[in-house]
């Protein structure tokens, strides 16, 4: 392999000579020979947008010439086209600051914006440190492209897979509403609801959730950017914070405003706590889901049996014809994921020492693979298993009208007690509820029939 020599404080580094990053990077990936997983992409590209956007607010503050600063635009905008990608390579196990990452990326942007500069036949040359990383530190750095990452990719993966599958549960809800089915509460039967109204509840859960994920981003729309090293802002400009929130809203049509405390916002990640808080919230429902409705679609013979699934790829090796709820299993997979991600989240951002918190690759590499999950995951279960789900009325009847949770609606008529007599009765004589009632003599065959409407116990009519 052929080799340059790059130099930073520590002394000389040999540097793959096609690779792009300089000595700190190459530091970094022989001190932390650590895991497989590297620096997520939206990181990456998360520091792309606020290193074009700093070079342009410096530009505009006077404190860098143009030249300098079109170059530093130029490599960002390669970085955001995704032509650079293989010259990011370091782990997400590092310094808890991410101050590698921040070196990697001022290294490479210095190196394809001087090369960029030559081309264009001009003097000026780029520094990673004093140009590129200019007015900014790596402990305000990270955390801003850790937001804008997160903002991006929940707004751009995880709700529109939300929505997606809201929608068809909607879909769902409306054509099964006449259906009744028997409701089951312990796992034991209960009265009557439609299969409508049962599947309404989930379309209520993503509803709700969508809104609290919504409501949760106004805070991780703060940025850390102007507070440099400690909170204070030192070697920034005063107006530095402000004027770079402007420019990152111009690259990225977002919302993003200078955290008001930078204090706060180098070493709590509260705002990404309570964010994934409210992802774990959709986990928690994508799990409940899920978990319906590969019970009801148990069997085909022996179990529940009251929906359908769509028959993805054979279930067994050894039976044949048997067919599993793959998709169920795969969402609740990720669902636990996402709530294990939680809690090393919750571990990280309590551990801000001082004026920094030093888990902040970790921070990000849990939120957005929980991000990534729950896309994918809720987008698949959507289309491979929601979308075909349809009722088996033939079972469903067969379940209401075995029920002795029937015997609820005789509450208003005769009684509580009186009604618990019919319904022991019939359990322990394998009659049915209408036979039951004859035979102890509380009601007549006409009288039940006429009290007792499956269709009408689903809704409120007590009298």
């Amino acid at each position: 392999m052929e080799y340059r020599i790059e130099h930073d404080t520590l002394g000389e580094m040999k540097v793959p000579a096609d690779k792009y990053w300089g000595a700190q990077t190459q530091r970094s990936l022989q001190n932390f020979p650590i895991g497989n997983e590297t620096m997520p992409k939206e990181i990456i590209e998360g520091f792309a947008v606020l290193k074009k956007s700093a070079a342009r607010a410096n530009e505009s503050l006077g404190l860098l010439d143009q030249d300098k600063a079109d170059a530093i635009a130029h490599a960002a905008d390669r970085v955001l086209a995704g032509e650079l990608f293989d010259h990011f390579p370091l782990v997400v196990w590092q310094t808890g600051s991410g101050t590698q990452s921040n070196m990697n990326m001022n290294e490479v942007l210095a190196y394809v914006g001087n090369e960029w500069l030559e081309q264009q036949g001009k003097d000026a040359r780029l520094h990673p440190n004093d140009d590129v990383n200019k007015s900014q530190s790596s402990n305000d750095t990270y955390p801003t492209a850790l937001h804008i990452a997160a903002v991006k990719k929940v707004e751009d993966h995880v709700l529109p897979a939300l929505v997606q599958m809201k929608h068809t549960l909607k879909e769902k809800s409306d054509a099964f509403y006449d259906i009744v089915k028997i409701g089951r509460t312990h796992l034991q039967d209960a009265t009557p609801l439609t299969l409508g109204q049962e599947i309404s509840g989930w379309h209520r859960m993503l509803e709700k959730t969508e809104s609290m994920i919504n409501d949760s981003l106004k805070y991780v729309r703060e940025i850390a950017l102007g507070g440099t090293a400690v909170g204070t802002g030192i070697n920034a400009h005063p107006d530095f914070a402000e004027v770079v929130a402007g420019k990152i809203n111009d690259e990225t049509n977002g919302e993003f405003i200078s955290a008001p405390n930078k204090f706060h916002s180098l070493t709590s990640h509260d705002e990404l706590v309570h964010t994934h808080g409210a992802l774990k919230g959709l986990a928690a429902d994508v799990m409940k889901i899920a978990n319906d409705v590969r019970w009801l679609a148990s069997g085909p013979r022996c179990g529940i049996g009251e929906i359908e699934i769509p028959a993805n790829e054979p279930g067994s090796s050894i039976m044949p014809g048997k067919v599993n709820p793959t998709q169920s299993e795969a969402i609740t997979m990720v669902a636990t994921h996402v709530m294990g991600n939680d809690a090393a989240i919750g571990v990280a951002a309590s551990q801000g020492n001082f004026e920094l918190n030093v888990f902040k690759p970790m921070i990000a590499y849990n939120f957005l693979q929980s991000c990534q999950l729950l896309g994918d995951s809720m987008k698949s279960f959507d289309e491979r298993c929601l979308v075909g789900l349809e009722p088996n009325e033939i079972e469903i009847n067969k379940n209401v009208n075995d029920s002795l949770m029937l015997v609820t609606a005789l509450n208003p008529h005769i009684g509580y007690e009186n009604a618990a007599k019919i319904a022991k009765h019939a359990h322990e004589h394998d009659q049915t509820l209408r036979e039951a009632a004859e035979d102890t003599g509380l009601l007549s065959g006409e009288e039940f029939d006429r009290l007792v409407n499956p269709k009408e116990m689903t809704k409120p009519n007590a009298k």
